[in-house]
């Protein structure tokens, strides 16, 4: 889960501390760079003196990325991970200079909290064709590079949704899950050639990913309990930090983790 805008919570106050350096000679990809986790964390890596490929669906706001930040080495392009032909023009943009170090698979949608009677087949779709599918092609073209180069990290976004079945609609829930796997499986199959992967299941972010229940049931079901249980909303510059410690190399020996940064929610 990624925002809950209908419930007024409190947020989670947080400092961002820049480690300079930490990313320098590193390129790295950040998918849905334009708003939200992304964009934090998209800026937290090139502070810290990485190369960032920023993907996003909108040239508008990739736009004022970087025009908010000329200092920084932000190269956008535009694309939906969706679309095969979108992923092949990030990777090419990424791999044109020098070597690719890291990939984030941050993009994602929601579906509004539906249950599975409610939900159509087209928000199915959707959903799994960002959240896994995206997700799945994004880590399929980058992993070719990663192996020439011998070392690389990736960091997925799961979600609270992704651990249990009372955070999110049922797309987004199952997708999520999906995610998990596919990070595990990564993380099995290519650690031998040095190559890490790792998850983030946050929990409440401000973010403008949409996150609004147009369900009844899940008001009902799941709405309250999160008012009760929820320590609070993070800010994108939290798990920006969450993020970029697991793809740096500080995070060597962690391979295959599903690391909560959820302010202790899910220990409820």
């Amino acid at each position: 889960m990624s925002e809950q805008p209908a419930m007024q919570m409190k947020i989670i106050p947080f400092n961002e501390e820049i480690i300079p350096g930490r990313f320098a000679g590193k390129t790295v990809i950040v998918t849905g760079a334009a708003s939200g986790i992304g964009r934090a964390t998209a800026l937290r890596i090139a502070k810290e003196g990485g190369r960032v490929i920023a993907s996003d669906i909108s040239s508008e706001r990739l736009e004022v990325l970087v025009a908010d930040h000329p200092q920084l080495n932000l190269v956008p392009v535009v694309g939906d991970i969706a679309v095969q032909e979108d992923v092949d023009d990030i990777i090419k943009t990424a791999t044109a200079e020098d070597d690719l170090y890291g990939l984030v698979n941050n993009a994602g949608i929601m579906d509004n909290f539906q249950t599975i009677t409610e939900v159509s087949d087209e928000v199915w779709e959707r959903v799994f064709s960002v959240n896994v599918w995206g997700t799945m092609r994004m880590t399929r073209a980058a992993i070719p590079h990663l192996l020439d180069n011998g070392r690389g990290s990736i960091v997925n976004l799961s979600s609270a949704a992704g651990l249990g079945g009372g955070a999110a609609g049922v797309a987004y829930t199952a997708s999520k899950h999906a995610v998990i796997g596919m990070t595990k499986n990564t993380a099995v199959m290519y650690g031998p050639d040095g190559i890490r992967c790792n998850a983030v299941a946050p929990g409440g972010v401000v973010t403008n990913i949409g996150g609004q229940i147009l369900s009844q049931r899940a008001a009902e079901r799941i709405g309250a309990a999160m008012m009760v249980t929820s320590p609070g909303i993070a800010t994108p510059e939290a798990l920006a930090a969450t993020i970029t410690w697991l793809l740096s190399p500080d995070a060597c020996n962690v391979n295959g983790a599903v690391l909560s940064s959820d302010g202790g929610w899910k220990a409820f």
